[in-house]
């Protein structure tokens, strides 16, 4: 079994709320890991995580307004981690990665009903 394997039997064995917690939580350590210059492979996995994670939870989402987002949000990731290559290196590009990611941690975090719980 491959670690991606691996990955998606654990993180399916979640319930969804669970799922998009971790989700959320993702795209809140790609915010913190994009403070840091020598952190750019580290918020490359991440960001290649999350893609993962919204491939595996999005069709189960019953909202599928919601499910919409969660699509656009990871043609988003996948333009991030394209643009990180060249960009990296300029403080403001990856500012405005950090806060684009946090903004979308706390919309996931809603979306789950974990902060209503």
């Amino acid at each position: 079994m491959t670690k991606q394997e691996k990955l998606r039997s654990r993180y399916l064995d979640d319930p969804l709320p669970i799922r998009l917690g971790g989700l959320a939580a993702n795209l809140g350590r790609a915010a913190s890991f994009s403070k840091h210059e020598g952190h750019r492979e580290a918020v490359s996995a991440t960001l290649q995580e999350s893609k993962w994670f919204i491939e595996w939870t999005a069709a189960e989402l019953e909202d599928k307004e919601n499910a919409a987002e969660l699509v656009r949000l990871q043609i988003q990731l996948a333009i991030w981690q394209i643009q990180s290559i060249n960009k990296w290196n300029d403080n403001n590009w990856r500012s405005e990665l950090g806060s684009q990611s946090q903004q979308w941690s706390q919309r996931i975090l809603e979306m789950s009903g974990l902060l209503s719980s």
